[in-house]
């Protein structure tokens, strides 16, 4: 039997080969190494209507959920369209992973997720603004339609080994 470490990655190990996966981190005797408890983080103003976790940690790994470019407290849109609301949605998440004890400079990958191609230039530019020189790997998509009518949504990973905060 092999034992999957990672449970983010157990679907894809499950039907690759066939693994099991365990949920604790298993003991020396065996040699047997368990998948370490997820742990998860909610922001405070995270509409209740809304039944996901903003940060998942799994090992070393953190996936931030989609993030919209909501003003704190409450599911009201900043103003202006895909710029402005690019940099709000990127400070989201930098909140979000400060309650992982990450930071963007941790982030590893993005998607972005558009409304309206167009906007492509505008957002690149607000994300190239928010993100410094840190450039991590990036998708974006268009779609057709995003929660709140946002016309940009982002999710990340970020790679923040525990015990390195």
């Amino acid at each position: 039997m092999t034992v999957c470490r990672y449970v983010a990655l157990a679907g894809l190990c499950a039907a690759l080969t066939g693994c099991v996966v365990v949920a604790d981190r298993g003991s020396a005797e065996t040699g047997v190494h368990r998948a370490p408890p997820l742990e998860t983080w909610r922001v405070d103003d995270l509409p209740d209507w809304a039944p996901f976790s903003s940060v998942v940690r799994g090992g070393d790994t953190l996936y931030v959920s989609g993030h919209l470019g909501r003003l704190p407290g409450g599911t009201t849109l900043i103003e202006g369209g895909a710029g402005p609301e690019t940099t709000r949605t990127i400070a989201n998440i930098a909140r979000s992973l400060r309650l992982a004890g990450a930071s963007l400079d941790d982030v590893t990958s993005c998607t972005v997720y558009l409304t309206d191609m167009s906007d492509y230039q505008v957002m690149n530019n607000a994300y190239a603004a928010a993100f410094g020189d840190h450039r991590p790997a990036r998708v974006t998509a268009g779609v057709q339609e995003l929660a709140l009518g946002a016309a940009v949504e982002i999710d990340c990973i970020a790679y923040a080994p525990e015990g390195e905060r």
